[in-house]
């Protein structure tokens, strides 16, 4: 394993375990697609064994061969042939048989694959960050549902986490076939939009889950599409300087300035064996004063040496653990908040790094880390605020083995600085972890799938483009172009969720929330954009749970974009959405499009309708349904302008149509928000 895969696979345990789910693993154990001289398979990795091939489309199937090879694809009995170029790469186009199957691919050239099981019907991509990801078996009654997961004609495909920095012909991964053994980690938005899809449809679906945590949509996004914005002047110029160095490509910022500037990781100051002898005695929460930089910002490491008994407490391994470097001894390293990025090792092996602040630091220890009697803890910590390093209570830091037993790590480390990095020590851009730089993904896990037959895209993202949320209705479109440009299929269908519910409600009316104005963008995005759809999730989510565990609720309402928009089905997709406002003397009567069995309160009472004059001071409304309106009015403003409904992070959702869909946060506003003009660079 190369460097950056090393690093990557470490990032990924970190994240999977606080159930960021970032990056999806191809399952161990699959036959490897066999290599041409030039290194590349003589079939791209997408296609293979149990998948579903686009229906009423042709379909484009490429692989790699020595150069003037002709390669013959038969489907049933489909054929059609193409001719390895120069670059030894092939395509060819062919029309599918009938839905449905089992069919057998055959494709022959100077060598011959087969490939079985494959069925014909509709395959839609699964785009965006964790909340696409998240697997199943990490949901709202998880057990069940994966139990009921037989659905031979669902099929999934996980592409494999890769940022990149230049052009990526092959990503990993492989077909799997929906059933109680494989549901687990099928991700849960894509398997309930396929099922409500697939129930009434009666064709197979196919889905290609390419979904990163964390990650903002520029990295799902060309340096081409990118460029004439001129938002990401700044990190595309980081970006082009990086990839003149030939180093390697992490697809953040923090880990090349580590390579930069970190003593530590040059001197391996991780290792079991060094020599921490005259390092300075600091206590854990705390240490950054004692080492001269209790308020700049600073580098430094942490050691502490602990005695485990022997033998070590029995492991506790899953009977069916996640794919890929994932298997769970029981035993975790805790070390509490963290502000603002930690990494952190055990025996010199890195077992986790974070620069999530408000996640609490949980990374799960592989069997074989530990060892009894002498082990060593190293924690690197990049501090860049007054108040920043351990955040916790000294209880919050400990580690757990498999039986339960926790070891307190608060109190007396060893500690050294690595880097003072006060001005004019440069900073990076951002310190997230993860593949955050513009177009990483795109090159990486996007581009290499491409020009695959879909029938369409579903897209769960946003979180990490919140702090920029009114940029968002000018990066999502560019991005959308973008992918209708890449696979070349026209304005196929991009159906787009809209933010569920998070973090604590406001019982005062919010001027600004960077939430909403996120939402805001995504509802301009799906007005504007053709062949594209809204699926409003306000009234789900978690106020302390980034990843709220109801995932059914959000696929079952992207398939009702599907089927009403592309399907042509009869259904009701969308909840109230505001058409009109009229404004009468002491009140505002506003009117609404998409009440399909008309306007319905849910709860107590009409709520979160907040109302303001020309003054812009923002008043709790009272509210009532009038037929197809609501009419809204306050007291407290004799002269009502304006007026905006579930305007913050987490709102009491109240209105809702007759078929029981919600309506979409909005404002008549359009005064400036707490986003706008917001940049990070």
């Amino acid at each position: 394993m190369d460097k950056r895969n090393g690093r990557l696979a470490v990032v990924i345990v970190a994240m999977f375990v606080a159930e960021l789910c970032a990056f999806a693993q191809p399952t161990p154990g699959q036959p490897v697609p066999t290599a041409n001289a030039n290194g590349l398979p003589f079939v791209s990795p997408i296609f293979g064994d149990n998948m579903v091939l686009q229906r009423g489309k042709a379909d484009a199937i490429w692989g790699w061969s020595d150069p003037g090879d002709s390669v013959r694809v038969q489907i049933g009995n489909k054929a059609a042939s193409g001719v390895a170029g120069a670059d030894r790469r092939w395509e060819v186009k062919i029309e599918p048989p009938a839905a449905g199957g089992p069919y057998t691919v055959k494709i022959s050239g100077h060598q011959t694959v087969e490939l079985q099981n494959v069925l014909v019907g509709d395959v839609w991509l699964c785009g965006g960050q964790s909340n696409m990801g998240l697997p199943l078996r990490f949901t709202k009654n998880a057990d069940e549902e994966i139990k009921a997961a037989n659905y031979p004609e669902i099929r999934f495909f996980t592409v494999a986490g890769h940022p990149a920095y230049h052009h990526v012909d092959v990503i990993e991964g492989n077909w799997r076939v929906v059933s109680p053994e494989t549901a687990n980690w099928v991700s849960a938005v894509g398997y309930y939009f396929a099922r409500r899809v697939q129930k009434d449809v009666h064709v197979p679906i196919g889905l290609v889950v390419d979904a990163v945590g964390g990650t903002p949509a520029e990295s799902w996004t060309s340096e081409d599409a990118l460029r004439p914005l001129h938002d990401f002047d700044v990190p595309l110029v980081e970006l082009d300087r990086l990839k003149s160095t030939n180093g390697p490509e992490y697809g953040n910022y923090v880990m090349h300035w580590y390579d930069q500037y970190d003593v530590g990781q040059k001197k391996n100051w991780a290792a079991t064996d060094f020599d921490d002898s005259d390092w300075k005695s600091v206590p854990l929460p705390g240490g950054f004063a004692e080492l001269g930089v209790p308020e700049t910002p600073a580098l430094v490491w942490f050691r502490k040496e602990i005695t485990l008994p022997d033998p070590l407490p029995k492991a506790v391994i899953e009977s069916n653990p996640a794919p890929g470097p994932f298997p769970r001894s029981g035993t975790m390293l805790s070390l509490g908040e963290i502000e603002r990025m930690d990494t952190a090792y055990v025996n010199g092996t890195e077992v986790g790094g974070s620069a999530w602040v408000e996640n609490p630091r949980r990374y799960f220890i592989r069997d074989g880390i530990l060892k009894p009697g002498r082990n060593v803890i190293a924690i690197r910590v990049l501090k860049t605020k007054a108040d920043g390093g351990f955040l916790s209570k000294p209880e919050e830091l400990n580690l757990t083995l498999a039986d339960g037993t926790k070891i307190a790590l608060a109190g007396a480390w060893k500690a050294k600085l690595s880097v003072d990095a006060r001005p004019p020590q440069a900073l990076p851009i951002a310190y997230e972890n993860w593949p955050v730089m513009p177009s990483v993904l795109y090159e990486g896990m996007l581009a290499p799938i491409a020009p695959l037959s879909i029938t369409g895209a579903i897209w769960y993202q946003g979180e990490q483009n919140s702090p920029r949320g009114y940029q968002y209705r000018k990066i999502l479109p560019a991005m959308i172009a973008d992918w209708r440009a890449l696979f070349e299929q026209g304005d196929f269908p991009f159906y787009i969720v809209s933010l569920p519910a998070f973090t604590k409600h406001s019982d005062v009316p919010v001027n600004g929330d960077d939430w909403t104005e996120t939402r805001e963008s995504q509802a301009i995005t799906a007005a504007t954009v053709p062949n594209s759809c809204l699926a409003v999730t306000v009234d789900t989510g978690d106020a302390d749970n980034i990843h709220a565990k109801d995932k059914q609720p959000v696929g079952d309402r992207l398939a009702l974009c599907a089927l009403a928009k592309h399907y042509g089905e009869k259904v009701v997709y969308s909840g109230p959405t505001l058409q009109s406002v009229e404004r009468v003397p002491g009140s505002i009567r506003l009117h609404f499009a998409h009440t399909d069995g008309g306007l319905v309160v849910k709860g107590d009472k009409l709520g979160e309708f907040s109302i303001a004059g020309d003054d812009r001071k923002w008043f709790w409304a009272d509210a009532r349904i009038e037929g197809d309106t609501v009419v809204v009015s306050s007291p407290s403003v004799p002269n009502p302008t304006q007026v905006r409904y579930a305007w913050q992070s987490n709102p009491a959702a109240t209105l809702f149509n007759g078929a029981g869909l919600p309506a979409a946060p909005f404002r008549t506003d359009n005064w400036p928000g707490k986003t706008e003009g917001a940049r990070p660079y």
